[in-house]
């Protein structure tokens, strides 16, 4: 890694041209309930996983420096559809809002329509470059978010982890949190060896952030 490059490894002229792109035109294109109802898939794309709570709305809000393009809610598993949006004008790449995992009080035919909507999605999506799954920083990851990784690992699909909220606990166990995370990532096939520390209430790595979802993009 050289001087010219962040922590991170991306370097200034990434970051600056993922904030260019990001400041650009995006706009929601449709919701995917099931497979069928799927766009074409002409573009390359980005997905976005986590379980619920863990702040998915908030951080796609802040990396596309809107206030309301996805939807936050406090319900846990309200989203239960593919979220498709268009970045670029002309149309560069899609981000994937994919349905929050883990809520406890959803009964079982959603949490099965849940599991086959996902995997079917993440093993027959040609275009789909990375999945960038989200870990809570306050809980680390737990098993219901290794089920995710699993489903990754086993359909090939690329992903980086991306902690989330780091701004409400400490540096000292964000910093712990963040090396057992970095552990787990690497014993894992699909997985990126790197992860992202993000806040969207601070602003804390959503240049870095943009610069992953460009980098996937190729």
């Amino acid at each position: 890694m050289n001087d010219e490059q962040d922590h991170t490894g991306f370097a200034p002229e990434l970051i600056e041209s993922a904030r260019k792109t990001f400041a650009g035109p995006i706009a929601f294109l449709k919701s995917a309930p099931a497979l069928e109802f799927l766009p074409d898939p002409d573009v390359p794309e980005v997905a976005f996983a986590g379980r619920s709570n863990v702040g998915k709305s908030s951080l796609l809000n802040a990396l596309t420096g809107r206030k309301a393009l996805a939807r936050t809610s406090v319900t846990p598993g309200r989203t239960q559809e593919l979220n498709f949006f268009d970045v670029g004008e002309p149309l560069a790449f899609r981000l994937v809002d994919m349905p929050g995992y883990g809520f406890a009080k959803a009964p079982k035919d959603i949490v099965k329509k849940w599991r086959f909507l996902v995997n079917d999605f993440l093993r027959g999506r040609q275009e789909l470059k990375r999945a960038l799954v989200l870990i809570d920083s306050r809980h680390g990851i737990k098993d219901v978010d290794r089920d995710i990784l699993e489903m990754l690992d086993k359909a090939a699909v690329s992903y980086r982890l991306v902690l989330t909220k780091a701004d409400k606990i400490k540096a000292s166990d964000l910093a712990e949190v963040t090396t057992r995370t970095e552990e787990e990532a690497r014993k894992r096939a699909a997985a990126h060896p790197d992860i992202l520390v993000t806040s969207s209430d601070t602003g804390l790595g959503i240049p870095e952030l943009r610069a992953a979802v460009m980098e996937a993009i190729g």
